[in-house]
């Protein structure tokens, strides 16, 4: 166990299984007491074992992130259970609209998108800054996409542009939190082989974007997690504002 991150206590949603769990995993590993979050009550008992199995601290925790009330109920919980947030890291989200034309898009799929993305992302840092900025501590880690950061006819239009949003968000969070000791950073991942991707993305099909990046291979939970863990942590001290690209190389800004 490292223990870059030892005495610190941290909340990543979304995290019963795929990038979030892999993040619990890292910060858990460096010291954190992690509080584990989803909507599979046994997805989320799964990681707390395999965290509490390995030596660590943690929590199971559940709650719709798109309810502000619910987050409130959620926060309460994490501090009764593990003390106030150190470490938040936003990564709750996903893509609900396959690529299709702007016009062919529903509204309904549109708004589901953005909810599930953008304002859960929101309102998470609506929930938890407020604590972080009495205390004068704290470090928020948000996970956007490589669909944000580059134009794509083929991409899906409503997550490119939460995820974007995401982004922005953040440095103006940043931006505002700063003067009071808290940090806000951002990472963006492009293809991650996590377990879903593994199973339904076939192996002929991962060779060749793998030969789309730069170095050759598709990123791995744990190349995300490395990133959020380094951010969070006081290595980091002088760092706020930033969109890190995860992407072997794939988006060069």
């Amino acid at each position: 166990m490292d223990n870059r991150l030892d005495g610190r206590v941290a909340l990543v949603t979304g995290s019963s299984r795929g990038i979030g769990a892999g993040i619990a995993v890292e910060l858990a590993r460096q010291g954190a007491a992690v509080a584990v979050h989803g909507r599979d009550r046994g997805a989320v008992d799964d990681v707390v074992a395999t965290l509490a199995r390995d030596g660590g601290t943690a929590v199971g925790v559940s709650g719709d992130v798109t309810s502000f009330a619910e987050l409130e109920a959620l926060r309460r919980q994490v501090e009764e259970g593990l003390g106030p947030v150190d470490v938040l890291v936003a990564n709750a989200g996903g893509n609900f609209t396959p690529p299709a034309q702007l016009e062919d898009i529903p509204e309904d799929c549109w708004r589901a998108t953005i909810d599930g993305n953008l304002t859960a992302t929101f309102l998470t840092l609506k929930s938890f800054l407020p604590g972080m900025k009495e205390r004068g501590r704290g470090s928020i880690v948000t996970i956007a996409s490589s669909a944000g950061r580059r134009p794509d006819a083929r991409a899906p239009i409503p997550y490119g542009a939460a995820k974007a949003a995401i982004a922005l968000l953040t440095q103006d969070a940043a931006a505002q939190a700063g003067p009071f000791g808290v940090r806000v950073n951002c990472i963006a991942p492009e293809t991650i082989l996590t377990e879903r991707n593994r199973a339904r993305i076939p192996g002929e099909q991962q060779a060749a974007m793998a030969g789309y990046h730069p170095l050759r291979r598709l990123g791995t939970p744990e190349d995300v997690a490395k990133a959020a863990a380094f951010l969070a942590s006081d290595d980091a001290a002088w760092i706020t504002g930033v969109v890190l690209d995860v992407t072997g190389g794939a988006v060069m800004m």
